[in-house]
């Protein structure tokens, strides 16, 4: 069976995205199989120069690289990213699986980003959208698309 693997940095707080996200990573293992792995993110001070903003996301970089699947196919979510419709992921992800990977891992970063090494890595930059969001909410909103992809591609009703 196909993993996808999520690695966020940072816990969810609100009882309402821990709620939505529990619901979607349900759904997704009846698809795949899903794990999720939450890295803490750097403590930073309030107002961190760019200098410890770097020196906070190499850190972080470090524990990504240590749970990234062996041979996985690795996405990580950033701005700079290409845009895909819901059908166009569905699709990436079904080229992952005929390429013979049984793996995909996407990466969420923290609310500084995610150091230049592990988009380096990369073999596939995805942007959500131009506008910015909540990393909670772009957690969530992830999920669903994942959830979204595995259901195209199972053909089931959920994508209208």
């Amino acid at each position: 069976m196909f993993t996808i693997t999520l690695i966020t940095v940072g816990k969810l707080k609100e009882k309402f995205y821990i709620s939505a996200a529990e619901e979607y990573e349900k759904r997704l293992k009846g698809l795949c199989q899903f794990n999720h792995i939450t890295i803490q993110e750097s403590r930073l001070p309030d107002n961190p120069s760019p200098a410890e903003i770097s020196a906070g996301l190499d850190k972080e970089g470090e524990q990504i690289l240590l749970k990234i699947p062996k041979g996985a196919w690795f996405c990580v979510l950033t701005p700079e990213g290409k845009q895909l419709s819901s059908e166009a992921l569905a699709e990436k992800i079904a080229e992952i699986k005929i390429s013979g990977k049984s793996n995909a891992c996407f990466l969420i970063g923290s609310s500084f980003g995610i150091s230049q090494q592990i988009k380096n890595k990369a073999d596939f930059k995805l942007s959500m959208s131009p506008m910015t969001f909540p990393h909670h909410l772009a957690r969530i909103m992830v999920l669903e698309q994942l959830y979204r992809a595995e259901s195209i591609q199972a053909g089931s009703k959920y994508h209208k």
